[in-house]
């Protein structure tokens, strides 16, 4: 068969519902079934009830012989003479069945007929007693044979049994045959009435399966229904409802989480949009404004514009790139975790702080523990809360970075001015099984984080009240969230105005990376600002 028409035949089938598959692959498989099961059962009855014809023409057989062995005819007490004298008497003694025949016969012909009560006269049959005379003669002294003779009447098994005694000068023959096709009508009706009964089976199985397979698909219908009015991310507001707590229960469940995934999706695209819109017209229209009023003959103003033209430009390239990260903070091989020293990584990152501006930076703790990290990726974030942490402090002010293990025993809130407040589009961390989370911090002497601002600066393009539109893309924290995430953790704030911030990521650790200790006590960083 070639590929377009076993596409074409797939495409027809595929035309179908999937009730109606369901529906003629269950119907098939009951006439398989059946079939199979009635051509087994009629083989074997069939093969026993022809079994039983040799059982019961071997039985005359042998009737005949014992009185051929016995020589005497019960009747008179007189010894047998004559051979077709036997045959009657055998005829006699011998009572056939419903579908069974005698017939006596020399070579001169039939000698001897059944009696008028049976109903098989083979004497009518003319091809069989054909037959049967070519059988008789100078070789019917020969054994008994058991054979199987067709005429256009029907096909008979027949006992040929031979008789001739010594001074007897014509031997005769018996013949016992049964009408095979008489023999299994009743077989044959009984499969078809099995037939029958297998056809009303089907009919049944299939009307039954046909409303049992619709009310099991059902929420399928409702729910490609609902997904066919989903015409665009305006519909995603749409859910299927769920009753029962089957597999198809379940598919609409995720189904209706994919719908949340996506509705979620779309409302972070369009917001990121109308932010990175909003960012990218600031210091275009500044880039734009300044060429627009540069005079080109005034040297020390064609300077002043290019190096706000590139102070801008720059900006806009710190957005571009913290975009990128964020978009690649949803793919997963956004972290790629191996066991990590944290004792080095904290000094290490601490050693890269230091560079960031003019503070007084010290070690607080360090966790003397191995833990799966990406640390380019840990770095990248512990740096941006450092870099931070110059931002809103003053110069030569304490900023202090460490790292600990910790007991918290339950999600990871936010923390700011005292009160806990759920920081907005994180998901609260699963708390691991033994309790015990991996905390890295930076902790300033700043102006401090408000309530209010808590619940805004960890969002894309969020920015507290205290900060100004030229410190950064607004992207910083959102990408220390993504990557926390991306290592099963959270990030939390903890922070009074006036007084000063710390800012931790919370990492689950597992018990297979348990803590062997931190190591208390503030040093300060050398070889940096300090």
């Amino acid at each position: 068969m070639s590929a377009t028409s076993t596409r074409r035949s797939t495409s027809a089938w595929g035309r179908f519902t999937v009730r109606t598959r369901v529906v003629i692959t269950l119907v098939v498989l009951t006439v398989a079934a059946l079939t199979v099961t009635g051509l087994i059962s009629y083989g074997l009855q069939r093969t026993d009830y022809q079994q039983r014809i040799d059982d019961s023409l071997t039985r005359t057989v042998d009737e005949v012989r014992i009185l051929a062995q016995e020589g005497v005819d019960p009747g008179t007490g007189e010894p047998f003479v004559e051979s077709d004298q036997m045959v009657y008497v055998a005829m006699l003694r011998h009572l056939p069945r419903a579908t069974e025949g005698m017939l006596g016969m020399n070579s001169s012909g039939v000698v001897w007929t059944a009696n008028s009560s049976v109903p098989l006269r083979l004497e009518d049959d003319r091809e069989l007693v054909a037959q049967l005379m070519n059988r008789v003669g100078p070789d019917s002294r020969a054994e008994v044979v058991l054979e199987t003779i067709t005429t256009s009447t029907t096909d008979y098994r027949v006992a040929i049994i031979p008789i001739s005694f010594p001074d007897d000068a014509e031997p005769s023959v018996m013949v016992v045959a049964e009408d095979q096709r008489a023999a299994l009508r009743a077989l044959d009706n009984t499969f078809l009435t099995y037939a029958a009964t297998g056809l009303g089976v089907m009919i049944v199985a299939g009307l039954i399966g046909s409303l049992v397979v619709g009310r099991l698909l059902a929420p399928l219908r409702v729910l490609q229904s609902t997904a066919a009015e989903i015409s665009g991310d305006e519909d995603l507001d749409r859910r299927v409802p769920i009753g029962g707590g089957d597999d198809v229960a379940r598919l609409a469940e995720d189904f209706n989480a994919m719908l949340d995934r996506l509705s979620s999706s779309f409302a972070s695209q369009r917001q990121l949009l109308d932010d990175v819109g909003h960012e990218l017209r600031t210091p275009i229209t500044i880039v734009q404004g300044n060429l627009e009023l540069m005079d080109p003959n005034d040297p020390a103003d064609v300077a002043q514009v290019r190096d706000i033209s590139l102070d801008e430009l720059d900006r806009v390239t710190r957005l571009t790139e913290d975009l990128v990260t964020l978009a690649k903070s949803n793919r997963p091989d956004f972290v790629t975790p191996r066991p990590m020293d944290v004792a080095t990584l904290t000094h290490a990152v601490a050693e890269k702080a230091a560079r960031l501006g003019p503070r007084a930076w010290m070690v607080e703790s360090v966790a003397e523990v191995v833990h799966e990290l990406d640390e380019q990726r840990i770095t990248q974030a512990w740096l941006q809360l450092a870099n931070n942490a110059v931002k809103y402090s003053e110069p030569d002010t304490e900023v202090w970075i460490g790292s600990r293990v910790e007991n918290i025993g339950g999600p990871v809130h936010v923390v700011a001015d005292s009160p806990e407040v759920t920081l907005p589009g994180q998901t609260p961390a699963p708390t691991p099984a033994n309790g015990r989370w991996l905390s890295l911090w930076v902790t300033d002497r700043g102006i401090g984080v408000t309530a209010e601002d808590a619940q805004r600066i960890f969002e894309r393009f969020g920015r507290g009240g205290n900060s100004s539109r030229a410190e950064g893309s607004g992207l910083g924290l959102n990408i220390v969230v993504e990557i926390a995430r991306a290592h099963s953790g959270t990030v939390s704030v903890r922070s009074t105005p006036g007084v000063g911030s710390t800012f931790m990521m919370h990492l689950p650790l597992t018990d297979q990376h348990s803590p062997l200790d931190s190591a208390p006590g503030p040093t300060a960083i050398s070889g940096g600002h300090s």
